[in-house]
């Protein structure tokens, strides 16, 4: 047996239990009821009776668009509703005036770190315009915070594929550079054939031996269609637990009888569902999902960007957000809204070690609370951020920027 680094005393687990936990290595080696476990001269922690939950999974969120921490970007209304295409085109106007991507995607990625997160999927633009020049600068960024938050890139298509010559070939040289899954959006809407759009993006993916996510905003049957269509790629292709649709309004916005029979084809081709709750738009029916075996995960989504203002990267916020917004009341209730900013998330992130049990890597939140319904109500603040068993930040600021492996 490993030597013991770290022995964290009093901890206290979501069942109420008060424990001893070792980290050996960065991976817990022992969990003991609190003061049975005895280890003369090892480095000891007494966390004072603090509720300890994994760390947050933030598995929907894109690094290069932000402007937190730079100039205030007044928002720019939609001119006729909710517009992808317009969106897209005020992004890139915002980015003439903003700082540098790599700038960005620090201040960013602070923040999440900070609040909890210690697991990460990021969209990254990849088309025409920008080429792979923002992947390039976000891989960069990752290995810089490599031990201190895991990082999962996809490679975005934001204007879209077949609408932008060349895209595909940057798709697959994306994933060849060092991005982890290929992206895709609104294959019918965006580029109004759907059957190309996903040969594309499950070509490859199959090719380069990687999963999938795929932005869905579409509404109504026509979303529901495409989740179909991507349910049924992901079972043709063997695929199961390989792919993830980000957002999924049509699920929020069809009558129960369809919503059911869709969450039944997405638990049968094991696809994930990504919710982040978002203001004034239907969202998944999260209960009604996971009911029928469908893993459904969370993320912030934008933060201080073109599409709102809005965003803090605290993971138990949008656990409170998706809670609040599902009419999720109960202390059981209260417990799925933070699985799915935690063990939902990492099951859709394919994790490994993920969790508080012996074996599992040391990364882990305390938390002011008495139990997790109470934190996901409370919000609660003064947290300390664990990575391998190493501590990473403390009461929102990183504690130091060096690796903790």
């Amino acid at each position: 047996m490993s030597p013991i680094d770290t022995l964290f005393t009093n901890a206290k687990f979501a069942d109420g239990s008060l424990n001893d936990v070792a980290v050996a290595n960065g991976r817990i080696s022992s969990v003991s009821r609190a003061g049975t476990h005895i280890s003369a001269g090892t480095p000891t922690r007494d966390l004072g009776g603090a509720l300890i939950v994994p760390g947050f999974v933030e598995g929907h969120i894109h690094l290069d668009t932000s402007f937190y921490g730079d100039n205030w970007k007044p928002h720019k209304p939609y001119t006729n509703g909710f517009n992808v295409h317009e969106r897209v085109a005020f992004q890139a106007q915002n980015f003439a005036e903003a700082a540098p991507v790599e700038v960005r995607a620090r201040n960013q990625l602070e923040l999440c770190i900070g609040h909890g997160s210690t697991h990460m999927r990021s969209h990254v633009t990849v088309d025409g315009t920008i080429g792979l020049q923002s992947l390039e600068k976000i891989l960069a960024v990752r290995e810089a915070y490599r031990g201190i938050i895991d990082i999962q890139l996809v490679a975005f298509p934001q204007s879209g594929i077949l609408q932008r010559p060349g895209t595909a070939e940057l798709l697959d040289a994306a994933v060849a550079m060092g991005a982890d899954l290929v992206g895709g959006i609104d294959p019918a809407s965006f580029d109004r054939d759907v059957e190309k759009h996903l040969d594309i993006v499950f070509g490859v993916a199959e090719k380069r031996g990687v999963g999938v996510d795929i932005h869905l905003h579409d509404n109504g049957t026509l979303g529901i269609f495409e989740i179909e269509q991507i349910a049924a790629r992901s079972r043709a292709l063997g695929m199961g637990g390989l792919v993830a649709i980000s957002h999924a309004y049509a699920l929020g916005d069809v009558a129960t009888d369809i919503a059911k029979r869709t969450a039944d084809v997405l638990a049968e081709s094991d696809v994930a569902i990504m919710t982040n709750a978002p203001g004034r738009r239907p969202f998944p029916p999260v209960t009604l999902l996971r009911e029928a075996g469908v893993t459904v995960f969370g993320g912030s989504d934008n933060i201080r960007d073109s599409w709102w203002p809005y965003g803090d990267g605290d993971m138990l916020g949008r656990a409170n957000m998706i809670g609040y917004r599902s009419g999720f009341n109960t202390d059981d209730e209260l417990g799925i809204a933070l699985d799915v900013v935690t063990r939902a998330g990492a099951k859709a992130l394919r994790l490994e070690g993920y969790g508080l049990e012996v074996g599992d890597r040391a990364d882990f939140v305390t938390l002011n609370a008495q139990h997790v319904p109470e934190a996901v109500v409370a919000i609660p603040r003064g947290r300390s951020v664990y990575k391998n068993g190493k501590p990473v930040a403390r009461d929102g600021q990183l504690v130091a920027m060096r690796r903790a492996d």
